[in-house]
This record gives structure tokens, sequence and C-alpha cells, in this order.
């Protein structure tokens, strides 16, 4: 049965790297779900979205992070019927070690480049904030 009520509110991030020239971006999969999408979760009471991006992408993959200009804000009804509003930003992993452990959220991550990330994302506004992403890269640089 679905739930409606008070907005759930959430953050994350889209992490990004150029390897030898290419850019890649970090897509997790998450086993409940069976899906693949970007590192986020619901904000504690206590934060900013800002601190929860951070939390969230430290807790889903093991990276500190850089945190870089914000991205547009998705909007959705989540499974229980809620509406949800999800605030991002692009990022950098601090350090380059690999560190990501399976963990409750999150089995597998993949840093892929653009054109496998749309094909491997499973949400549609995950895609569409792919775009935003290199978009604004293409602003910036």
């Amino acid at each position: 049965m679905a739930e409606s009520g008070k907005e759930v509110r959430a953050a994350g991030g889209l992490l990004w790297e150029k390897v030898a020239g290419e850019l890649l971006v970090l897509a997790v999969h998450r086993a409940h779900y069976d899906d693949w999408s970007f590192p986020k979760g619901k904000r504690d009471a206590d934060e900013t979205d800002l601190e929860c991006a951070v939390r969230e992408v430290l807790e889903e993959t093991g990276f500190h992070v850089v945190v870089g200009e914000p991205l547009p804000d998705v909007e959705y009804t989540d499974h229980k019927g809620r509406p949800k509003s999800v605030a991002y930003w692009a990022m950098t992993r601090l350090d380059q070690a690999e560190v990501f452990a399976v963990n409750e959220e999150v089995d597998e991550i993949r840093w892929v480049d653009f054109d496998t990330a749309r094909e491997l994302l499973t949400y549609d506004l995950d895609r569409h904030l792919l775009n935003e992403l290199l978009l604004q890269m293409s602003i910036d640089g």
C-alpha cells in the first residue's frame, strides 16, 4: 500500500574523473532495488543538503570528495508514493585509492564513460543528470 505524505528530502553526488583524457562517472548498483544509479540518500533532520550529499557518497562508496558545482534537483514519487526531492552536486574523489567495500546499500560500483553510463543507468532522471553534468563541464572548461 502506498503512503502519501511529507516530502522526502535527499541528496547525492555525481562523481567524475578524467582518466587518460576520457571523462568517467561513478555508477552504483543498489542490490535492494536491483538498479544502477548515483550515490544518494535521505537527509537527516540535523544536516544540510550538502552535508547529506557528502555523507551519503562516503557511506555508499567509501570516497572522501571535493564538492564542485550544484546540479539541478531531481523530483519524483518514491516507491512508497511520497514526493521526493534530491539535491545533487558534481564531485571528485579526494583520494584516488580504491576504498569501496560492499555495504548494506551498494554492492557494486563502476567507473564508466558517459555513453556506457547512459546505457547502464536504470532511470531517465539519472540520464538527465548525466547530461546536466556534461553540459556544466563543457561550460566550465
